[in-house]
């Protein structure tokens, strides 16, 4: 059984940012943190005030992280980027919205006195009898204090407060993690009404100390307990007046966030719910029943949808059934009363599960396809417009003859880019049918057949049918926004947008097979018109191709897709070995050098070049921890820390430097997922390097010493290809039917039913047929599960934190 949160973030816009460069503008972009760990950084959107970026993310986290806070930057060249505003969003607020929160919200100004973070570790007890008692409090150690100083670090203090009276700790020099192991002693006041308030700090030698963060304590109740111990997070301090005159001054930022705390039980549990399924895909559709998809396609709400439809697509695939499935929703979208020209055109769950399908399993595909012309208008940045509204003359310069272009020859050479651009692309795709996956390929044979049957007369609908997918919905998005389906790290700018834009809207023609529709809509595209004909007529024959490429018995039956990390590689790239003491494989071999690295489902090995000779790898058991190191021990905020068996037996760490903050937490999310099964890895570690004769983090001369800090083993990125997880899919798929059963059972009534729709829903006790109420049984036994695997409540603290 696995506790998890999992938050999924859509950053989409900025309106109204503040000016932060002399030209009047600003380079935005945003910065996620998890209780104070950036985990996401979105693309530079250049020189506007009103960026968009449309990303999304999905990121798995420990279930005990206390708020999410988004820094929205602006990003200079020649100095340090500049902080616009941030917003901060509690654990507990999200928890407040389980279906998530969708809105703008407007930045506030960030208070370095707000910006605290790690915890600290405390024994508070009572000491002697009436008359003479006194309040110890040993404070032992801190973790993961907020860095303050130019040098990545702090020198952090303790100031104790109790009754007036001040106490305060040594000094240790730069150190985000340390050690003081100092008991402080105070009368202890009667009443016991005073509060007990320990405050870190950052020391400095010239110029006023920086607050680290509080933690402030109510000693009723410790009397009784004589004792407490643990750790306890700092929080910022309250009690300061906050000045809010710049509130929405700053702008504000477009964003839907959720957070869904999961309880996975053990698989086995999922079997009955998962067999159920997978026999309502296995009859198939029959007449005059109610199918349990079509109940489900029915009462699924259109913000629900896309999910139910990912996990849907995800769990057959795993079963090995997903063209079932396919050619179900395709069959029940058909029984419908439908119009040629408007066929899968809606957003219902057949096209939501085969939008997310391709996803799934055509983003190499997907690559491989389109990579090489995106690459190329990007590289290139021509002027390509078509419109004559939006042409600009100034933007093409002036002929060899020092004449400047008129209107028509801009357009005309916007024409030929544009042409060039879309015969490429399409020269790729048409090649591409042999290339494209046999499960895609099997999906299309089916759909293309279904709707041959169903509209006998309009054959020209089955080809639209699969185009309206493969086009409409995989290829002309990708165009379009090439960052958010991975084939560009950055957004485009102003010039490469609006070629894409066009490219992208002369795709979805060829996709509709109807050049004069998109003429009619908007006559600027008139000049493409020959380009675009031919363009259908090589769409019509790919699709032909595609369709008519029968697979191998085997591949027809299909296996299911792979559970785990395939030994295909899972993520590759140059990083550089950064040299410390040591003697391991990695460190005596590569320190100093910049290698490619590649880690596939075995091991994670590296060479000079992508195709050399690998000169070492290290199997995935023996990977102990991936996780980041301190910003002061190399200079950069880039590095992590591979912590491994070396040949000898003897615990080893490589240090890795990556080249951006998402490059370090994509290496970081991928290593930890293919180690996720490892039963040796580690709960603590150290943040810092051994240098000299001790740990930078935290100051201890052990080398093998206990780590001061804890591992993040369950923090990881979640992408489209990530192995299938079974367990969790189904879950998430428990967790939604549990709450449609009352709509189910409506629904089911008013389908079978439909002249008497309006008499309202049957009873309880009406009878239901098999499916549907074996569904309810294994919905009611999977809900005693998790009422048996809840964990007992914690017991309640005598030593009560107040938020203050």
């Amino acid at each position: 059984m696995a506790r998890r949160s999992v938050l999924s973030i859509r950053i989409v816009e900025g309106r109204n940012l503040p000016a932060k460069d002399i030209t009047g503008s600003s380079d935005p972009y945003c910065i996620v943190k998890v209780d104070d760990e950036a985990i996401i950084r979105t693309a530079t959107v250049w020189k506007t005030l009103s960026p968009f970026w449309g990303e999304e993310y999905e990121v798995q986290l420990q279930p005990t992280f206390h708020s999410v806070s988004i820094y929205v930057m602006d990003e200079d060249a020649l100095s340090r980027d500049d902080v616009i505003g941030k917003i901060c969003i509690t654990r507990d607020t999200l928890a407040e919205h389980p279906k998530g929160y969708s809105g703008w919200v407007s930045l506030s100004e960030v208070d370095p006195d707000e910006e605290v973070q790690g915890e600290i570790h405390l024994r508070v007890e009572v000491l002697g009898s009436q008359g003479g008692r006194r309040l110890r409090c040993t404070v032992l150690e801190a973790r993961d204090l907020a860095r303050k100083d130019r040098n990545g670090a702090s020198d952090p203090f303790v100031r104790l407060r109790y009754n007036g009276k001040v106490q305060e700790s040594t000094v240790v020099k730069k150190s985000c993690y340390p050690r003081w192991n100092e008991t402080f002693e105070f009368e202890l006041a009667e009443p016991t009404e005073e509060k007990l308030c320990v405050e870190v700090w950052d020391w400095d030698l010239v110029g006023k100390n920086d607050f680290l963060g509080k933690v402030v304590f109510s000693i009723q109740g410790l009397e009784a307990a004589g004792q407490e111990e643990g750790w306890f997070r700092l929080h910022p301090d309250k009690s300061k007046p906050r000045e809010d005159e710049r509130q929405g001054s700053l702008g504000s930022l477009q964003l839907q966030v959720r957070l869904r705390d999961e309880t996975v039980l053990p698989s086995h549990c999922y079997q009955p719910l998962v067999q159920l399924l997978c026999q309502e895909v296995k009859s198939g559709r029959q007449d005059g029943q109610v199918h349990l998809v079509s109940l489900l396609d029915e009462t699924t709400t259109a913000e629900c949808r896309q999910e139910v439809a990912i996990n849907l697509v995800k769990l057959f695939l795993g079963q090995g059934l997903v063209k079932e499935f396919l050619d179900l929703l395709f069959e029940l979208e058909l029984a419908k009363p439908c119009e040629p020209n408007t066929l899968f055109r809606s957003n219902s769950l057949a096209s939501k599960s085969m939008e997310s399908f391709l996803k799934v399993t055509g983003m190499p595909y997907l690559h491989a396809i389109l990579g090489p012309t995106i690459t190329r208008v990007f590289e290139e940045k021509k002027y390509v417009e078509l419109d004559p509204g939006k042409v600009e003359i100034k933007d093409v310069g002036c002929s060899g003859l020092h004449r400047v272009q008129t209107e028509s020859e801009v357009i005309e050479q916007g024409r030929q880019h544009l042409q060039s651009y879309l015969g490429e692309l399409l020269d790729a795709i048409v090649k591409s049918a042999p290339a494209c996956p046999p499960i895609i390929r099997a999906a299309f044979r089916q759909l293309f057949r279904r709707v041959g049957e169903r509209f006998p007369q309009h054959q020209h609908t089955k080809f639209v049918a699969v185009t309206s997918f493969l086009c409409l919905r995989f290829f002309s998005p990708a165009v379009m926004t090439p960052k958010l389906f991975h084939l560009r790290e950055t957004h485009a700018d102003a010039r490469t947008s609006r070629t894409l834009l066009l490219l992208a809207k002369a795709v979805q023609i060829v996709g509709n097979m109807e050049p004069a529709a998109g003429r009619a809509k908007e006559a600027w595209l008139a000049p493409l018109l020959p380009a675009l004909q031919q363009g259908i007529a090589q769409m019509k024959d790919f699709i032909t191709r595609l369709v008519g490429m029968e697979e191998e018995e085997a591949e027809e039956e299909g296996e299911g897709w792979p559970l785990g990390p395939p030994a295909a590689v899972v993520k590759e790239g140059p990083l550089f070995v950064h040299k410390t003491r040591g003697k391991g494989m990695l460190l005596a071999t590569a320190a100093a050098k910049k290698l490619h690295f590649c880690l596939t489902g075995e091991a994670l090995s590296f060479g000079k070049s992508p195709g050399a000779e690998r000169s070492g790898a290290i199997p995935l058991a023996d990977i102990l921890a991936a996780e980041k190191v301190e910003e002061k021990s190399f200079g950069s905020s880039h590095v992590m820390q591979v912590v491994y068996v070396g040949t000898g037996g003897q615990q080893e760490t490589a240090y890795l430097q990556c080249k951006c903050v998402n490059e370090l937490n994509q290496w970081l999310s991928a290593l930890r997922k293919v180690c996720v099964n490892n039963p040796r890895v580690l709960r603590a570690y150290h943040p810092g390097i051994f240098r000299g004769d001790k740990w930078s983090c935290c100051h201890q001369r052990e080398r093998t010493g206990l780590g001061c800090d804890r591992t993040r083993h369950g923090v990881t990125l979640q992408d489209w290809s990530d192995p299938l997880d079974p367990a969790a899919e189904a879950q998430r798929l428990f967790h939604h039917l549990q709450g449609l059963r009352g709509a189910l059972r409506e629904k089911y009534w008013e389908l079978l039913e439909p002249e008497n729709a309006q008499k309202g829903p049957r009873g309880e006790g009406a009878p239901l047929p098999e499916g549907l109420s074996r569904l309810f049984g294994v919905l009611g036994d999977l809900e005693s599960c998790h009422r048996l695997a809840q964990p007992p409540a914690p017991p309640t603290p005598t030593l009560l934190q107040l938020q203050t």
